[in-house]
């Protein structure tokens, strides 16, 4: 129902493009009319070093919109303002100057003739834009990242006949399944409670949560049920917030935000874009692009994806995520100047090649661009990595005979004691911290717990590539009713796999010791099943005691290459806090209304044996 963001909207990051190449732009704000008569507030630049008519490119955002000329233009402008476009940014209903109300959703009903939404919101605004705005060539563009990605691609539902071109980047499509809000039914607690106050708390900026413990994991913990954020604190003055608690499972209203089920053809030549460690909407764009391809006869539904955290592809340089170097590239300038700028070229100027490809993937591990034909690639073979309760992991299967001992590894999970989902103290999520970076983070500030098993292969003897869709297929009981299972799959990297960045007398200076990627752990995919909904989304059952049952947890599209002489690791555990709530693994029928007294510790067990061979599904490129 939310979506989220970076905040620091990308439209805000400025640098100097080059006094021969920065184009200065004039700039006028507009209040443009919809069908029901709100008027929603506009800014519009146009670059003052053009004479001919100018496309427009458009985005439409909750974040605000300039409230002037900019001293600098964006870094993500400069490659496509070289082109030369006219630049609208336009704030959506009921935020900042713009009129109506901001309801935080993604819910579009065509049927409903008098209904306003973002799809008919943006359909008004290019009818009035095409119409009004000087020196335009009657084309226009949409595009954006986030939230401002997620606008973009609702216009897909019912686009303006002058809409010739979109890139929508990182948008949600299905709020319970995954990106922000939820994955699979289970909460993104910290997320969708700091999101919700932060666009719903004033309608005239973004709110910070102000907590009153440094460490958010503790504030977190001792916050207890999820009740509590309503009675201490939001006091029912959040909608957003309200709408979750009083949704838990996959019901018709979750429903009606999955927007993406009313879209099955490719509508508008659209560059989908997603980032492989986006921390907020990884799964959409894979979404909107799987549903655009349903019908795609003129072959206009293309997909991007590279080693981004969300919106990384519109920083200056993108040639590293974390401490993960790129290999030299600058990946987020090469996607700007190689497929962005070239795309909307092709389709609003008419200049140029249409993309041959139907996705391009910058993969990690071997730090190369590539282009494949169809996603995923023909090549690619779903190949099964077994567990085995010695602790390895290796393409064979659980043998026979193994012995009743040798069934099972387990450990108990706590809820008074969940397994932090990055290294305490946890900044909160905005302004700035870790937040972005989280899903590199090392693994081994978990390795070890013992409410976390680790599986390891042996070092590999040649580079393994996997080029398509996770998953994890787990065969796992609980003592309790109810129970989480997060599945990790990490590249460990060798003990020596850089060279010491310090003079060998003096020794590393402080901190520098735990910036080499000497024994790092690496995630490449990561997600969590929420037992109640194992068997169904839309009625939650609770789970039959220290019984063994299946649980198929979808780990999203990659495409990375293990390297020769790295190991494959897997991870599991049954809390990830505060970014998922806590389970309370005993059942009841919303965790939003459990009590103190449900949240109990419970025995978990993982099986490997040839009935019950859990494995992990890698997408093998020969």
């Amino acid at each position: 129902m939310h979506h989220r963001f970076w905040i620091a909207p990308a439209l805000f990051i400025t640098a100097n493009l080059g006094a021969q190449q920065a184009p200065a732009f004039t700039f006028e704000e507009v209040m443009i009319p919809m069908r029901d008569g709100a008027r929603l507030q506009t800014v519009i630049f146009t670059p003052t070093d053009r004479t001919g008519p100018l496309p427009i490119l458009f985005r439409r955002t909750p974040y605000g919109v300039p409230s002037g000329p900019l001293p600098q233009a964006p870094t993500s402008w400069k490659e496509l303002a070289q082109d030369g476009y006219i630049f609208v940014i336009q704030n959506l209903r009921g935020r900042f100057k713009s009129e109506g109300v901001f309801k935080l959703t993604s819910q579009v009903d065509l049927s409903d003739p008098k209904a306003t939404n973002e799809t008919t919101d943006a359909y008004d605004s290019i009818e009035w834009l095409v119409k009004n705005v000087r020196n335009n060539n009657g084309s226009v563009g949409m595009y954006g990242v986030s939230y401002d990605g997620l606008t973009t691609a609702l216009a897909l539902l019912h686009p303006h006949p002058a809409l010739k071109a979109m890139s929508e980047q990182a948008s949600p499509a299905d709020q319970w399944m995954n990106d922000d809000t939820h994955r699979y039914g289970a909460l993104r607690e910290s997320y969708s409670f700091e999101y919700a106050v932060l666009e719903q708390s004033d309608k005239n900026k973004n709110t910070h949560f102000e907590f009153d413990i440094y460490d958010a994991y503790s504030w977190y913990l001792a916050l207890g049920p999820l009740s509590n954020i309503n009675s201490r604190f939001l006091h029912g003055s959040i909608p957003n917030w309200n709408d979750i608690v009083v949704h838990p499972d996959y019901d018709a209203f979750w429903k009606k935000e999955a927007w993406v089920n009313q879209l099955h053809a490719s509508t508008v030549p659209n560059l989908n874009v997603a980032g492989f460690w986006d921390q907020e909407d990884p799964w959409g764009p894979w979404q909107i692009f799987r549903h655009a391809a349903e019908s795609d006869p003129n072959h206009t539904n293309f997909m991007v994806a590279g080693p981004w955290y969300h919106g990384e592809w519109q920083s200056p340089k993108g040639d590293s995520i974390g401490l993960i170097a790129l290999g030299g590239h600058e990946t987020a300038r090469e996607f700007r100047e190689t497929i962005e700028a070239p795309f909307f070229r092709y389709y609003l100027w008419g200049r140029g090649t249409k993309p041959a490809w139907r996705a391009t993937t910058f993969q990690s591990g071997s730090n190369r661009w590539r282009t494949y034909e169809s996603w995923p690639p023909a090549a690619s073979k779903p190949t099964n990595l077994y567990f085995h309760t010695d602790g390895t992991l290796s393409f064979d299967a659980p043998a026979s005979g193994a012995g009743s001992r040798a069934q099972f590894r387990e450990y108990t999970s706590d809820p008074a004691n969940p397994v932090p989902y990055r290294q305490r103290p946890i900044s909160p999520t905005y302004p700035g911290g870790d937040w972005r970076t989280w899903e590199v983070a090392d693994q081994r500030f978990v390795d070890g717990r013992p409410d976390v098993l680790t599986y390891v292969s042996a070092p590999l003897d040649h580079d393994v590539t996997i080029t398509g869709d996770v998953a994890a297929d787990i065969f796992a009981s609980t003592s309790g009713t109810d129970a989480d299972f997060v599945v990790k799959l990490i590249d460990a990297y060798p003990e020596n796999a850089q060279a010491n960045a310090w003079n060998a007398d003096n020794g590393p200076a402080p901190r520098a010791y735990a910036q080499s990627m000497n024994g790092y752990q690496l995630p490449i995919a990561m997600e969590i099943k929420r037992g109640r909904y194992n068997s169904g989304y839309e009625h939650p059952r609770a789970l039959a005691p220290n019984s063994a049952i299946e649980w198929k947890i979808p780990l999203r599209d990659r495409d990375h290459v293990f390297l020769k002489g790295h190991r494959l690791m897997v991870q599991v555990q049954s809390t990830w806090f505060p970014l998922i709530d806590r389970n309370p693994q005993r059942f009841v029928p919303s965790i939003y209304q459990a009590t103190a007294v449900d949240y109990v510790k419970a025995t978990q067990r993982v099986y490997s044996t040839p009935a019950l061979p859990s494995h992990i599904v890698l997408p093998i490129v020969p």
